[in-house]
């Protein structure tokens, strides 16, 4: 009976627990949403900020958010799941590996602000980049790297051996193995990984305020030339994302509707990072079924 009721109590703690993570998760979208609510509109999505009077939007910033998204992605994932292949299948258990998983783990808990300040040194001075979109996108594959490392490693690894033992049973190489069997099979979780990822693209500030800049050009849309400064796709460009105009319009103040447009370019942040992330689940779970014929 004491069992039972230690039993039932820890079922009761740990429901309350999750009740409340979940409480303080809606309480907070619904604080965001609920205050930005009416900006929602398409000329605020789309138009541009005013900051010399009321009425401007957040349509470059956004762009810039997600464009600096699709390019950190694409230089993070790459380095990230490669190193976490080489790190869970090729690497020794040695000295040498114990002090690269060291190297990621105090990687991992640098603040922001010093990867940033990293980033103006190298990508934004010695590069002679200035401030722009690639330089941030440089600091955020930085501070990202560590994490997207050790979450394809550990998702490689929880591979049950069985799977690879079979394929090598039936003579297929190491590689191929990885390719056709550990990746399939771990995309869940390196899924996870790059959600996250993600998240802290959409999110950051401080380490972009000293790569990205806090100023973007007056952008043409329909100027594909890379190397035009008014080009929406220029990546050498300065660009100030959604989360580096929230913290600018809060902090100088020269909006007459400041608290308006930070409370609208909060909730489109929060929309935009759910339905990133809802997308992305999906994918995944599409291409882990096309992948593995496995249905979930």
């Amino acid at each position: 009976m004491r069992a039972k009721t230690i039993d039932r109590i820890a079922t009761y703690v740990l429901t309350g627990i999750a009740v409340l993570i979940i409480a303080v998760l809606v309480g907070l979208l619904g604080f965001i949403l609920t205050n930005g609510w009416h900006k929602l509109t398409f000329d605020f999505i789309t138009s541009p900020p005013d900051l010399l009077k009321a009425g401007g939007g957040v349509g470059p910033q956004l762009f810039n958010s997600l464009y600096l998204l699709v390019l950190t992605m694409l230089i993070s994932l790459p380095l990230g799941l490669g190193a976490g292949i080489y790190m869970a299948e090729y690497a020794p258990n040695n000295r040498i590996t114990q002090s690269i998983r060291l190297c990621i783990e105090v990687l991992s808990s640098l603040p922001s602000i010093v990867v940033g300040l990293f980033g103006l040194l190298v990508f934004v001075t010695m590069t002679g980049w200035g401030y722009s979109l690639m330089s941030g996108a440089l600091a955020l594959t930085v501070f990202n790297l560590p994490l997207l490392v050790r979450i394809s490693e550990d998702a490689i690894r929880n591979v049950p051996k069985s799977q690879k033992e079979a394929s090598f049973a039936l003579g297929i190489s190491k590689w191929r193995t990885v390719v056709t069997v550990l990746l399939p099979a771990a995309l869940p979780g390196i899924v996870t990984g790059a959600i996250l990822a993600s998240g802290r693209v959409f999110g950051e500030a401080a380490a972009l305020l000293f790569t990205a800049g806090m100023s973007s050009p007056d952008l043409i849309f329909h100027d594909f030339n890379l190397d035009s400064p008014t080009s929406p796709l220029n990546p050498f460009r300065p660009a100030e994302t959604l989360a580096v105009h929230i913290w600018k319009v809060n902090t100088e103040g020269l909006t007459p509707d400041a608290r308006d447009v930070a409370d609208g370019a909060a909730a489109i942040l929060v929309l935009a990072v759910l339905l990133f992330n809802l997308g992305a689940r999906w994918f995944g779970t599409w291409l882990f079924k096309k992948m593995t014929s496995v249905t979930r």
